[in-house]
């Protein structure tokens, strides 16, 4: 009796990507939502990067190339297809310019937030003692606050409330910044504390490597795995967080850069007198690119969990052919 067996599919770099790779091992239901949510991130980045193109006028235009005023409070149709704001805006270009807004300050507080609570919780899992039960302390003192209110705090301490665009884009960046260190912190921290018991760990000890090159080269590597998981969870919440500072009048001068919160403050008065374009569109905005990001999040999530992935292995074992049934019984097989 002879068996054979398949060569090994040998697997790419591309294919090793954190999301490509969650997204081949994904089946079902879970693939669907991760498609749809890395479609709406991806139309968000797009449309950020490409706002410029894209947007049919500035975010603070207020008159068109024959320097005709917009007017106030347009119904969406014409040169306007989503209408004008009460300020003469057109929301349209608003919207585009808010995405790019908006990636900006995620991209700029979740590096900062990666950066510095990686850092921390590395040297604080790894060389314990005094310094690591003070900045526990710290981070735990810091995660008790409400989020909202942590960043208000911030937003005005940095910049007075308000500032220019890139001025605001760093502060509400900071702002953000503060709240989510300590998440990174907490976890890259449990996981350095569990990493640097493990053998080979203590072999790099016995060789002689510094401290330095083990927390860099050995811990590192291994405890920084749940990063693209707790990246698109944050960049939701910084979402929401930079349009709560915005809603409240902590965010960005409308003049200075378009900001989704902003002009859903400005819309309130307009939803009594039924003018509901002003904040339909920003707010479903908002809306979808939470839900595309938190899409993505929670898939990588679910397929990060063990017993899901068994589960999937467990679907996608073939049925057993006559040839294979009759190896097992110990007969042959052929007519």
């Amino acid at each position: 009796m002879t068996t054979t067996t398949e060569p090994r599919r040998r697997v790419t770099l591309w294919q090793r990507l954190p999301v490509v790779h969650q997204l081949r091992q994904s089946v079902g239901l879970q693939r669907g939502m991760l498609i749809v949510g890395l479609v709406i991130t991806g139309i968000f980045i797009l449309t950020a990067i490409f706002a410029p193109l894209l947007a049919p006028y500035g975010y603070a235009q207020l008159k068109d190339a024959d320097g005709a005023p917009f007017g106030a409070q347009v119904p969406p149709g014409g040169e306007h297809l989503l209408g004008t704001t009460v300020g003469g805006y057109d929301v349209l270009s608003r919207v585009i310019w808010g995405s790019q807004t908006a990636l900006s300050v995620i991209v700029v507080a979740v590096i900062l937030s990666i950066f510095a609570g990686v850092i921390l919780g590395l040297v604080s899992g790894y060389i314990g003692g005094w310094l690591d039960r003070v900045l526990v302390v710290i981070a735990d003192a810091v995660f008790a606050f409400p989020t909202l209110l942590l960043a208000i705090v911030a937003a005005i301490a940095i910049s007075g409330g308000q500032s220019s665009l890139w001025g605001g884009v760093f502060a509400a960046a900071l702002s953000i910044t503060v709240v989510y260190i300590p998440q990174y912190f907490r976890v890259i921290r449990a996981e350095t504390v569990r990493i640097k018991s493990e053998a080979y760990v203590e072999s790099a000890k016995v060789v002689g490597s510094s401290t330095g090159r083990i927390m860099f080269r050995h811990v590192f590597r291994n405890a920084t795995r749940t990063l693209p998981l707790l990246f698109t969870l944050n960049s939701s919440e910084a979402i929401l967080t930079l349009a709560g500072l915005g809603f409240l009048g902590f965010g960005i001068e409308p003049t200075a850069a378009a900001e989704w919160g902003y002009d859903l403050n400005r819309s309130i008065s307009d939803v009594t007198s039924g003018i509901w374009w002003t904040s339909v569109f920003p707010g479903v905005s908002i809306v979808l690119v939470v839900l595309g990001i938190t899409l993505v999040g929670e898939s990588l999530n679910d397929l990060a969990d063990p017993r899901l992935r068994t589960r999937r292995k467990a679907s996608i074992v073939p049925a057993p052919t006559a040839e294979s049934s009759a190896i097992l019984e110990g007969t042959d097989a052929t007519p």
